[in-house]
């Protein structure tokens, strides 16, 4: 496969496409640690996370560099993606020495519970944040004592090599954590029918997380899923409009909008509608869109030739208000657009880019009408000065990350994940540690 820079449409490097047979061969070392990880004294599996942390944490500048060229993130992103990746390890290096189970009174005895760990964990990790998706996943499935086969999307395997890397280099031992780069419907698909697969977590599209739930449930086996979003930004007349309208473009064009939480509806309620477009326009034309090597710029390009054919093509049926620029020449990029007049798909679909459809409503329950007017529930935000108004709309608005006059969607000591066919199961937080164990029950008789 060879890799891209989406910024200059160089190449790279080239990466192999591991066989199906290799997976295998991956797998069948993670089945073989196992045993030995699990026992691994809860002390020692902690020491061993927090050296791969700060191994992590030493190479960081080397991470983010390698993102930047694989992934077009702008340098700023990439540090701060790859410091979450330090920090989230940094997290559950504290969890195995924590993971409690109960004492249950009963009749006749003592009865305890324990969080077994399931064995062999799948990670599918895509290709819009490479680096923090695959920590959200291998750092609890670790500390929970599992051993993890990583695979990374084709289009950018770079860093979670390198993360492969740097475990080896702080201690982990062989076999807990192995990254196999290959494609979809081959590596992805083996984790999915591979018996010692325990549990598959996949971040992607709703579509293709529907063929891996399939997949999975032919053979009882747990899965997460983190898909798609068609998040809604709503913004009340009772707002601070300036601060709404400036952070706005950050809320959709981050990423280039490659975001399964990209706030990609604004809906504004209709008395200050004008006003806020009036606001918003300045805000979208001065965002920095250039080279993400770049310390100054603020978006960079989109994955691929094919992603920006998928992307322009939202607008074939728009009234385009507002357009922001983007560099010529090579590199695969878009520039941040504001529609007032969308098409049904722009309303509906997940567009994945720098496109953003500004809607207006009447009243507190026509916003959250049209908030909910979607397959998807996974973020969103909400702008007003009226505590209870935040607080009923938080509650009626179907999403399972919701913020109040902010765009923040990820915090990881909070739980991260979608309602409706935005997924199944929450990454992150405390929440997380218990979807890589199972309860197992023991009652001890104290009669005679």
């Amino acid at each position: 496969m060879q890799v891209i820079d989406p910024a200059t449409e160089d190449v790279i490097t080239d990466v192999p496409l591991a066989t199906e047979e290799e997976a295998d061969t991956a797998i069948a070392k993670a089945r073989k640690a196992f045993p030995a990880w699990r026992d691994t004294a809860p002390g020692d599996r902690a020491r061993l996370l927090r050296r791969f942390a700060e191994a992590v944490d030493g190479d960081l500048e080397n991470l983010a560099r390698l993102e930047v060229r694989n992934s077009g993130h702008t340098i700023g992103n990439a540090r701060w993606e790859a410091g979450n990746v330090r920090d989230v390890l940094h997290y559950y290096a504290a969890a195995p020495e924590r993971l409690l189970g109960q004492q249950i009174p009963v009749a006749g005895g003592l009865d305890v519970t324990f969080h077994e760990p399931l064995g062999v964990v799948g990670l599918i990790v895509p290709w819009n944040f490479p680096m923090p998706i695959a920590g959200w996943g291998l750092a609890p499935a670790l500390a929970a004592g599992n051993t993890v086969v990583l695979k990374p999307a084709e289009l950018t395997p770079l860093t979670a090599l390198r993360l492969a890397e740097l475990a080896r280099d702080a201690g982990i031992p062989e076999g807990v954590f192995q990254v196999v780069a290959g494609a979809g419907p081959v590596v992805g698909q083996r984790f999915v029918t591979h018996p010692d697969v325990r549990k598959v977590v996949f971040t992607g599209s709703t579509a293709v997380g529907k063929q891996v739930m399939a997949g999975c449930a032919e053979q009882v086996k747990r899965v997460t899923l983190e898909l798609g979003g068609k998040s809604a930004n709503i913004v009340f007349a009772d707002a601070d409009l300036e601060k709404a309208a400036a952070t706005a473009p950050y809320g959709v064009f981050d990423n280039a909008g490659q975001d399964c939480c990209a706030r990609s509806r604004i809906l504004v309620q209709d008395t200050v509608y004008d006003r806020f477009l009036e606001l918003l326009e300045p805000a979208v034309r001065n965002l920095v869109v250039g080279d993400p090597g770049d310390e100054k710029s603020e978006m960079g390009p989109l994955i691929s030739a094919e992603h920006r054919e998928k992307v322009a093509s939202y607008l074939d049926d728009a009234e385009v208000a507002i357009r922001g620029s983007a560099p010529d020449g090579p590199g695969f990029w878009f520039p941040p657009t504001v529609v007032t007049k969308p098409g049904e798909r722009l309303l509906t679909e997940e567009v994945f880019g720098p496109v953003v459809a500004v809607v207006p409503f009447r009243d507190e329950a026509d916003a959250v009408r049209i908030a909910n007017d979607t397959t998807f529930g996974l973020s969103g935000s909400i702008w007003t000065r009226d505590v209870g108004r935040a607080l009923r709309v938080s509650r009626a608005v179907e999403a399972g990350n919701l913020s109040v006059n902010s765009h923040s969607s990820v915090r990881y000591w909070t739980p991260f994940g979608g309602f409706k066919q935005s997924g199944l199961g929450r990454e992150l937080g405390p929440d997380a540690l218990h979807a890589f164990t199972d309860v197992k029950n023991v009652f001890i008789s104290t009669e005679e």
